[in-house]
């Protein structure tokens, strides 16, 4: 195997911040067990926070961001993977505080890796990420707080992104009726295809007077948005219903009484798909490789293939609501 590889290399100093794509050696990989051939990432809104001097993602510098990746073991002195056997390893601390994705080699710790589910290919897997594997943990999540089909619609907010549309489509696969909120006004055909039974604007997604409650509607919600967003959805939730909170694209911030936990015992579930042991990360893989895993994967979520020399661009795009679907970088 060669020695040398390409890589994105985000570093900042007191003085500078800079994205480059560099040449790279074996020996500048940090220390794991697993060593892989990438062959496909995919760029999330994370990856993209760590394209900017003050996204305060990068937990160090300088480093190769890229939350997800999926390839081939090259080397392994964990005897629970072997050369030649396809894996995957998402979030974690990968991209992180550990080189991540956006790179032709990574080498990972064993226990960051996760054995390529049969039902899926490496192609699809980075089609899913880490905002699939979020999107499945949501529901994982909600399901084990008592959600089911038959109790009411489910709305997903941010649903044209990574995290909602695959959520939409999960959903749907799985029997609920699913609403869609959205600040597109131009992808009603592409959310009604995911399966989306109602699509709601974004303005209608608000609550302006902040009142503790508003007329409940949602057994359930799938929430990559956060601030005002989030702060509807606990208004409107059903009795017992489940707020599966992953993200902050519309703020960090959100208004909120004790009101719905108390009088309609509200569950607010917060989905961190970091620091999960590595048998539920994959325990949700399976379900992505059998009752969740969208049908015509490859076709329906108008996933882009783009390049290391695109990435920077890319990064950027996320960030201003740019992308619709998936972009997946192809490695090798």
């Amino acid at each position: 195997m060669t020695d040398r590889f390409r890589a994105l290399v985000v570093d900042k100093s007191d003085a500078s911040f800079s994205v480059e794509i560099k040449e790279m050696t074996l020996d500048e990989l940090p220390p794991g067990e697993v060593t892989i051939r990438v062959a496909w990432s995919g760029v999330n809104y994370k990856d993209g926070l760590a394209g900017i001097p003050d996204g305060r993602i990068l937990e160090t510098y300088p480093l190769i961001p890229g939350i997800d990746l999926a390839g081939t073991v090259i080397h392994s002195s964990d005897s629970r993977f072997k050369e030649g056997e396809e894996v995957i390893v998402a979030s974690a601390e990968l991209g992180v505080s550990h080189n991540g994705g956006f790179s032709e080699m990574a080498r990972v710790p064993g226990d960051w890796v996760i054995p390529l589910p049969e039902g899926l290919t490496l192609k699809e897997a980075m089609v899913l990420g880490t905002a699939g594997f979020t999107a499945a943990m949501s529901i994982q999540r909600m399901e084990e707080n008592g959600l089911k089909p038959e109790k009411g619609p489910v709305l997903v907010a941010g649903a044209t992104g990574g995290v909602g549309s695959t959520a939409v489509s999960m959903l749907a696969k799985r029997g609920y009726t699913v609403a869609a909120g959205t600040g597109k006004a131009d992808v009603q055909d592409y959310l009604r295809r995911l399966g989306a039974a109602e699509i709601l604007p974004r303005e209608e997604l608000t609550n302006p007077k902040q009142r503790p409650l508003l007329k409940s509607r949602w057994a359930g919600a799938v929430d990559p948005v956060g601030g005002e967003t989030l702060s509807y959805l606990l208004s409107t939730m059903k009795f017992g219903g489940s707020v599966a909170l992953s993200g902050l694209a519309g703020g960090g911030k959100f208004a909120s009484t004790v009101y719905p936990f108390i009088l309609r015992g509200v569950n607010l579930l917060g989905i961190d798909s970091a620091h999960v042991s590595n048998a539920y990360r994959r325990k949700v893989w399976h379900r992505l490789a059998t009752d969740l895993k969208p049908e015509g994967l490859l076709d329906w979520i108008g996933a882009e293939e783009i390049t290391l020399d695109d990435l920077p661009a890319a990064m950027s795009s996320i960030l201003q609501g740019g992308v619709r679907g998936r972009k997946l970088v192809k490695l090798s």
